[in-house]
Order: C-alpha cells, then structure tokens, then sequence
C-alpha cells in the first residue's frame, strides 16, 4: 500500500515574517493547511467612486487578475460574503453561476470558474490600523475546510501585525512627490547627494531635504530601508 502523504499542519506555518519570501511562505503554507488551491492577499484602494486592489502577495496565474480585473477582485475582497475575525465564512461559489447578491455578473463568475477558482472565501484580515483581505479558493467545492479557515484567519492577522514595514508599501497609494521619487531613484543606482544634485540641479541640503520627507512618508528609519521599500512597491 502506498503510503498518503501528510497533510501539511498549522504547527508547521511560520509565524514570524521578515521578508516577501516569508510572506509567501506562510500564505503558501496556510493555504495548503485550510485546503485551498489559490490565495491573494489584498489591500482595497479608495478613490473617489471607485475601489481598486493591491495585491500584496498571491499565487494566482497573471492572466486570471489579468482579465478578472483588479476592481472585481476589490469587489470580491469586500464584498457580502467576507467574513470578519470571529464570524464563520461563507463562500463564493462560482460553479454553476449561483446567486451572488448582484456581486458578479455571469461573465466573471464564468471566468473564476475557468481559472479554479470554483470556491472562493474572502476573509477580513484587522492588522493594527491596516485592514487587509485574504482570498482563499479552490478548485474543487467542498475543498476548503470552513473551521480551519476561521484558525487560519486569526494567524493572518497575528502574523501580519508584526510586519507593519513589510506591507506599507503595498497598502498605500505612491506618497511621493516627483523630485522626492527621482531623488531616491539616483541614490538607490549608487549616486552620492552631490551628484543627485548636479543631476536636478538643485542643492545638495535640497536634496538631502527631499529625501528626508520620502523617509518620514514610508515611515523609514533611513535611507536604505526608503529605497527598499520603494522599489518593492514600483514606485522606482
């Protein structure tokens, strides 16, 4: 008899996140220990009438946000069938065109049944004063074990809480002004204050103020931690 491979056990999810590579190690890791094939952790972006996602770490394939879109993947992040901390998740099932409350129309519920995502939760993740959401889904309904997700939501939001830095970038709409996004461009491909200056034509105290202020708005202790985090966000 061939032996069955364990199940991979919330024992086994790392808890303590320094890096982009522990993110996705632990949404992996959590992912396979609820059930779920696919997850994406999302921030929802407000402007004016319209929601958008940013999208701080997931294993969907690029063509399903691709032509999903990130406003139905906001519209699914918020939507009535998230779940808060504490309240038993209810899932999205897009097998079969169900009745989604005029969440989706037919055609993007045919395309998250397309690409897997035949069961999906939206959970409410409150991470200090941040408020992020996972999706998890799967590609077989019934998948997703509904008690373990409630578990696994708590992990998400003790684990996230510890890297404020970690998920700045992506939470937050660029802060920056133009000069202070072109000054940390020079200093991150190696240029001295000097040189930055002679290259804007400005001052090197107006370069070292410019920069200042692209520290203080990424809540940076300096500048090597400012250009980390703008290049992780593509704003340089």
């Amino acid at each position: 008899m061939t032996a069955t491979a364990a199940q991979p056990s919330f024992d086994d999810v790392p808890m303590r996140l320094s890096s982009r590579g522990d993110l996705t190690a632990f949404l992996t890791q959590l992912a396979a220990g609820i059930g779920a094939d696919s997850y994406m952790l999302v921030a929802v972006v407000h402007d004016q009438a319209r929601s958008d996602a940013r999208i701080v770490a997931s294993n969907w394939v690029f063509d399903a946000i691709e032509l999903i879109g990130k406003r139905i993947i906001a519209t699914l992040a918020q939507g009535l069938f998230t779940a808060a901390p504490g309240i038993r998740p209810q899932p999205l099932v897009a097998a079969g065109a169900p009745d989604t409350g005029g969440l989706l129309s037919g055609e993007e519920v045919r395309l998250l049944d397309v690409f897997g995502h035949v069961e999906l939760y939206s959970l409410r993740l409150d991470v200090g004063r941040q408020r992020l959401f996972a999706l998890f889904s799967s590609a077989e309904p019934g998948h997703i074990d509904r008690s373990a997700l409630m578990r696994g939501q708590m992990q998400c939001c003790y684990a996230l809480s510890q890297v404020p830095q970690l998920l700045a970038a992506a939470t937050t709409q660029d802060p920056l002004s133009d000069r202070e996004r072109e000054c940390l461009f020079w200093v991150s491909e190696g240029k001295t204050t000097d040189e930055v200056a002679l290259i804007l034509g400005v001052s090197s105290n107006t370069v070292n103020s410019y920069i200042t202020h692209a520290i203080q708005k990424f809540s940076a202790s300096n500048r090597a931690m400012a250009i980390a985090t703008a290049i992780r966000s593509g704003i340089i």
